[in-house]
This record gives structure tokens, C-alpha cells and sequence, in this order.
């Protein structure tokens, strides 16, 4: 598909349309608000063009800017979806009165519980786990199973992790807290500080890469930014100096996170938009999620693209609803800050 991109408000938001092919008034559209930053999403909303004849018109931005651009709209929001990563940056959208219920006997049996929302604002359409990865040079497979232990003494001067404002440490934590309560959490955090190899610094790969310079030997990243690392000849010797672990396995589970849509509450053509979230659910758009961001499918049935599964695709995942990542965020904001995890 030739796109054509025009820049507003500033380099924050971008629009995204067929070029050439401006809806007109006849013609039935669905505007969608779109954090996620994947080129290979052309495929998947081409997909879901073909198969019901709605054009899409595309809002890019970070999840933030759409967020108060949506509520600056207010009722007159062109609006339909908002889609994000992360079920912190849903949460947000949430607690904002963005969304409206989705009642949809399809997403509801499609979707598993724990991966949308109770109420139906929003729908999780697929999943990244929160893996812990190690140097295989100097620690050997088991010595390190949960994050818990990242807190533990032994590791002091040795792990890398991002800062408390990126939304997946701010979602692990909420974790943390639901398993352990505000104190126990707190704890953690503070031990795992402690630990630290340096100040955080970076996104997810420069964690894993810090491994690879020596800098650590343990980080914590998102499972597609590895598999990213592996696909790649060029970062060969990288790869095979790292180790990983799916964390929890003998209690709750691997933390697991969403990328998610819902029904926002001023959409004017509702009924594609519930179209576009039941597509999201359909075997076709859940193979675009596996293949084009080497994302967990959520759909039972639908496989892990090779990559993925290689990394490993049958493990246990913490039953907890994401939704509680969201409701955490502030408790968690606020441990963060006390243990001066930056």
C-alpha cells in the first residue's frame, strides 16, 4: 500500500491515508488513533480493508498526545479507536472517559478474561512477555528463575533495567504489587535499585546490549526486542552471549502485557469500529500481530510466528487481569520515586 504522511501538530502526530484514495462521503471509514509505531501494520489494516470495504484514516502519535488530543476533541472527536501498547497506556484512556462498552459475543469468547477489560472498554489483541535475560559467560541456567530475584544481594552491581518512567517497568511493578502488596513491592523495588549496574539509560535493547558490552549481566526487556536481535545476522555474536528466562515459572507466572483497543465514546461510525476490533480477533489479523512484530498471538489456535517460538512459547503467564497494571500505575509512580529508581 503507497501511504502518504502529512505532519500535524507539530512532529508528535502524524495522519496516514491511502494516497489517492480519500474517502469520500459515500463511502464508509473508520478513523483510527494509533500509537503502535510498526510499519508492518499497513498489512494488517490493508487486511481488514479488503475484507469489509471501510477505509481506515490513520492518527499517528505517541499514546500520551492522542490521549489529551482525544479529550481536547470532546464530542466532536472524528475519533473511532484508540490503539496502544501497554495496558498502563490503556488504563490512561480509561480513566480519562474515553471509552465506551463493547458488548460483543465474539471478542468476549475470542479474548481470554485476564487480557480485557471487565467491563468491555478495551480488548487486549496480543502479548509481549517481560523477560529476564543474563550473560551465559558467567551464570548458569537456573540461577536466576523469578523477578524476585533480581533484588537478591548476589546480583548487586549487575542488573540493567530501564527508568521508572517507561509504562512496561511501571506495569511490572503493578504486578509486583498485586502479588505482594504495597510494602512487599516496595521492597523489591528498592533492592533491585540497589542492584543496579548503572543509572538506567536506554530502551529495552540498549538493557540487552549492556550485557553484551559487559556493563551488567542481567537485564530485563520485552520478548520482541530480542527476537528482533536474533533475526538479525549482524547481531550474531550478541545473541549467543545471552541467556534467557521466562520468570515465575514455579508460582504465579511471567508477567505479560497488551497491546489493546477499545470503542472510544464519541465514535461516530461505532459500528465499523466494533467490525475493526472483532477483525483484530479474526486468525487472519492475529497472524499480522505474529508475524509483522513477533507478538504473542491471543487467539486460541493461532501459533507463534518461528522466531517467537524458538524463544520459547508454552509458558506459564501470571493470571492476573493487565487491567490491575493500570489501576496500580499511581502506587507504583510512587514507590518508584521513593526508592530512587529514576
Amino acid at each position: 500500500m503507497n501511504l502518504r504522511r502529512r505532519a500535524v501538530l507539530g512532529a508528535a502526530i502524524s495522519v496516514v491515508v491511502l494516497a489517492g484514495a480519500v474517502p469520500t462521503q459515500a463511502q464508509e471509514v473508520l478513523n483510527l488513533y494509533s500509537s503502535r509505531h510498526y510499519q508492518t501494520d499497513d498489512a494488517l489494516y490493508e487486511g481488514f480493508t479488503k475484507k469489509t470495504g471501510i477505509e481506515i484514516n490513520r492518527i499517528e502519535g505517541e499514546s500520551d498526545a492522542l490521549i489529551e488530543r482525544i479529550k481536547s476533541e470532546g464530542q466532536n472527536s472524528p475519533a473511532d479507536v484508540f490503539i496502544t501498547v501497554d495496558a498502563g497506556r490503556i488504563w490512561r484512556a480509561e480513566e480519562a472517559g474515553l471509552f465506551q462498552p463493547v458488548d460483543s459475543e465474539m471478542l468476549t469468547v475470542a479474548i481470554p478474561e485476564n487480557l480485557r477489560h471487565p467491563d468491555g472498554l478495551w480488548f487486549g489483541f496480543s502479548t509481549r512477555a517481560r523477560l529476564i535475560y543474563y550473560d551465559k559467560t558467567k551464570i548458569q541456567p537456573g540461577e536466576i528463575k523469578a523477578y524476585e530475584d533480581l533484588a537478591d544481594p548476589k546480583w548487586k552491581g549487575k542488573v540493567c533495567i530501564r527508568s521508572s518512567s517507561n509504562v512496561y517497568n511501571q506495569s511490572l511493578l503493578s504486578a509486583m504489587i498485586d502479588a505482594h502488596g504495597e510494602a512487599g513491592a516496595r521492597e523489591w523495588a528498592q533492592a533491585t535499585v540497589d542492584n543496579f549496574a548503572r543509572k538506567p539509560v536506554g530502551g529495552d535493547t540498549d538493557q540487552i546490549r549492556g550485557i553484551g558490552a559487559g556493563e551488567c549481566e542481567v537485564a530485563v526487556a520485552n520478548s520482541y526486542y530480542f527476537v528482533r536481535l536474533t533475526t538479525n545476522p549482524e547481531e550474531k555474536e550478541l545473541v549467543e552471549k545471552i541467556g534467557w528466562v521466562f520468570p515465575n515459572q514455579e508460582n504465579r507466572g511471567t508477567h505479560v502485557n497488551v497491546s489493546g483497543a477499545g470503542v472510544l465514546k464519541h465514535a461516530p461510525h461505532k459500528d465499523a469500529a466494533v467490525k475493526f476490533l472483532e477483525y483484530l480477533a479474526s486468525p487472519e489479523a492475529q497472524r499480522y500481530f505474529a508475524d509483522g512484530n513477533n507478538e504473542y498471538p491471543v487467539v486460541a489456535g493461532v501459533d507463534a510466528n518461528p522466531a517467537l517460538s524458538a524463544l520459547g512459547e508454552d509458558f506459564k503467564v501470571d493470571p492476573v487481569n493487565v487491567a490491575v497494571y493500570g489501576s496500580n500505575q499511581p502506587k507504583a509512580q510512587v514507590i518508584f520515586d521513593s526508592v530512587g529508581w529514576n
